[in-house]
């Protein structure tokens, strides 16, 4: 069986390595997938979740606050802005985000404030999302 090796890192330091059968990443434009042997790529990404497809069926999850994927045809790297494994997301705090984001926007004044905010929001709704989704999975 083919496998790629994926590295995820961020300014906190190493988060995940390890061999893989997929990965999965929100890229800008839409959501990607990273099978064995892909051509050599590089994208910019958006906050999401990236999922690792273990080699053992396993699946590890990941939330990222945005950054940049490089693939090569054996090996994914991840540079992610921020990067939290899925078992430390706190739902909670995630909705608590969202919300403080949607208010927010409410209130801003200029054009600077009004961009600022937008990308507040979509960065607390993917974190919400991905806390909602790896709910069940714990």
């Amino acid at each position: 069986m083919a496998t790629i090796q994926v590295d995820i890192v961020s300014a906190e330091g190493e988060i995940h390595s390890g061999e893989a059968k997929m990965v999965f990443a929100p890229a800008k434009m839409g959501e990607i997938g990273i099978a064995p042997r892909h051509a050599p790529l590089l994208t910019a990404l958006k906050p999401g979740e990236v999922r690792v497809e273990g080699i053992d069926g396993s699946d590890h999850f990941f939330y990222i606050t945005g950054g940049m994927l490089e693939v090569q045809p054996h090996l994914v790297t991840v540079l992610a802005d921020t990067a939290l494994r899925g078992d430390q997301l706190d739902e909670a705090a995630a909705l608590a985000a969202k919300d403080e984001a949607e208010k927010a926007l409410e209130g801003v004044s200029d054009e600077t404030d009004l961009a600022r905010a937008h990308a507040e929001l979509a960065e607390a709704e993917a974190r919400y999302r991905a806390a909602q989704k790896l709910k069940g999975k714990r």
